[in-house]
């Protein structure tokens, strides 16, 4: 192809770009219906809701900007701990977006070490990806798990995260999802393995309830 032609491609390709971007500005967001977080199960297969719903001050709820949030203390059968949080955002265009643990926990102090992938296996669903880090903080040590959810898709990867914001907010005129994020404390006698353990099996069970709340 002569590079006059290639140029002139280009134009157009940037033209209607340029169109593309303006259109959709214009156009605004889909409005997707969805439930309060606040009505989450407080039974989620063999876990029970363990006390009342955690309240951000109102400095965190402004620094972590979220159209809504769940932070929740589950208990199992066996009377296992773990704190379960979902931080959903109606939009990301206005630059609010999903806090990254990667970021706000060592801010905080805390220690991030051991990452990895693992899989979650929802009962009635396919398996995905999610992170897992071990976190400290003095003597505090803790087992993590997290992804992000939204659109119809479970992701581990922050990056292709990202990717998919942009695509569907192209596409499909969405930009809406969540970062999932459990927590499950290593005290004396819960190894990391079992730790994660507890942590998948509340991920699997509580992800079957997501799309009310995180619509797909």
């Amino acid at each position: 192809m002569r590079k006059d032609a290639r140029f002139w491609i280009l134009v157009v390709a940037l033209a209607l770009s340029g169109a593309a971007i303006h259109l959709w500005e214009r156009v605004g967001e889909a409005h997707v219906e969805r439930a309060p977080l606040a009505e989450f199960p407080s039974e989620v297969g063999d876990w029970r809701q363990y006390g009342l719903d955690e309240k951000f001050d109102a400095e965190t709820e402004r620094v972590l900007g979220a159209t809504d949030y769940l932070s929740r203390l589950y208990v199992s059968r066996d009377g296992q701990l773990a704190s379960f949080y979902v931080g959903y955002y109606a939009t990301q265009r206005t630059g609010k977006t999903y806090h990254s643990p990667l970021n706000c926990l060592p801010g905080s102090g805390w220690a991030m070490t051991e990452p990895a992938r693992v899989l979650v296996r929802p009962p009635d669903a396919p398996p995905f990806e999610a992170n897992r880090y071990i976190i400290q903080k003095g003597s505090d040590r803790q087992l993590l798990l997290y992804w992000y959810e939204g659109r119809g898709r479970s992701v581990a990867s922050e990056y292709w995260g990202k990717i998919y914001t942009v695509l569907d907010s192209m596409r499909r005129r969405r930009s809406d999802g969540a970062m999932v994020r459990v927590i499950v404390p290593l005290r004396p006698g819960i190894s990391e393995e079992r730790a994660l353990a507890i942590a998948t099996d509340l991920a699997a069970k509580a992800y079957a309830h997501l799309p009310r709340f995180v619509p797909r």
